[in-house]
This record gives C-alpha cells, structure tokens and sequence, in this order.
C-alpha cells in the first residue's frame, strides 16, 4: 500500500492516542542507573503513589509534525462523546490549516481499538469528514508510532521535572513537542513501516532486533 508507487503516502498519515501525564515524572530506569561503591547505600528513587496528581492527554501528529494536543478536564471520563467533540473537532481544524498549504490527497487515520476510538459516532463522524481509518491489529502497541516512539520521547524530556500548574505541565508538552525535528517524525513513520513488514513476515509470531 506505501510502496514507492503505491496507492498511499506515509504523508497522508495522522496518528495519535491518549497518556497520563504526571505532574512529576520519574525518569526511566534507564536514565537512574550510576555506579556506586561498597561505601555507598544505592540512592533511593522515590516513585509517584496512585493518589499523585495527573492529567490525560491526547496527541495527534503527522509526518511534519505535531496537529493537535487536547488535555481531558479533570474528573473527566475519556468517552466517544468527548473524543468526537472535542479531540477529533481539533484534529480537523489541524488538518484543514495544513492542507491549504500542502497537497494532501486524503487523510489516513490511525489509532489504536480503544473504547472510544471503535465507537460508533467515532466511525461515523470519521466518515463524515472523508477520513479512512487504517486497520490497527489489537494489543499491537509496537506497531502505534505514538507507543513505541513519541511517548517516550516525552516522557524522557519531562522526566525529573515537577510541575505545580496544569497550565506549566501543558506548555512544556507543547514546547518539547515542538522540538523534535520534521526529520524525525518523517523518519519515524519509515520505521514504522519495517515494523509492519517484519510482522507481516513473521506472521504476527514475536520477534526482536526492532
């Protein structure tokens, strides 16, 4: 379907989900590990409890970028309602601002089979506005872009960072997301692509090196 000359351009690509943002977010383990000798205790990393304070947000990006960022009011439940009315309403406005300025043929939309994702006034408000959906096979969030790619990217920016407002937790989202290189997300979507082709070929069996 992507091929060179294929039917579909990885351009005509949105894609995005839903996360929870921490006010603060303690780095990966990864990024914690440092030596220490037989003198020292190991430091101890203090990990945020099922009461600390955090928000849902929703990011949608395509080939040149970031479109859209919608963050859930608090003690707000994500439902079809919501996302139709409030998430995917951005996303358009994004689209329209983007496709008076660059050739877009048709808008291939890709996200995962949550709830409100599958719904019925979800499909059918995506019809509406002439958007395909891309078949997104379950439990694959290796093959999600916003998964395996720009969640951690996110989070590793803002990790150790604390944040006592909404409104400075948003800018910074916002700003880290504006960082990231057009390349970046370009070549990121290519990658993606491998991915599709390897599970394809191993016939959807686990497989590593990725």
């Amino acid at each position: 379907m992507f091929e060179p000359h294929g039917p579909k351009r990885l351009s005509d690509i949105v894609t995005g989900d839903k996360t929870w943002f921490s006010f603060f977010i303690i780095p990966p383990e990864r990024l914690n590990r440092m030596w220490v000798d037989g003198q020292r205790d190991r430091p101890v990393v203090l990990r945020p409890g099922f009461q600390s304070r955090k928000r849902m947000f929703t990011v949608f990006f395509n080939y040149r970028g970031s479109l859209a960022v919608d963050i859930l009011p608090q003690d707000n439940t994500m439902t079809a309602t919501y996302y139709v009315q409030d998430v995917l309403s951005q996303v358009k406005s994004a689209i329209n601002e983007q496709r008076s300025k660059v050739s877009t043929s048709k808008t291939l939309f890709l996200h995962d089979n949550a709830g409100p994702h599958k719904a019925r006034a979800t499909n059918q408000s995506l019809r509406e506005l002439g958007i395909q959906v891309l078949p997104h096979t379950a439990y694959s969030p290796d093959l999600a872009p916003y998964d395996f790619w720009l969640l951690r990217i996110l989070k590793d920016k803002l990790a150790g960072r604390k944040f006592h407002r909404i409104q400075d937790l948003a800018k910074a989202v916002n700003s880290e997301l504006l960082t990231i290189p057009e390349e970046d997300y370009q070549g990121m979507f290519q990658k993606r692509q491998i991915r599709v082709k390897r599970c394809i070929e191993s016939h959807g069996e686990y497989f590593e090196g990725l």
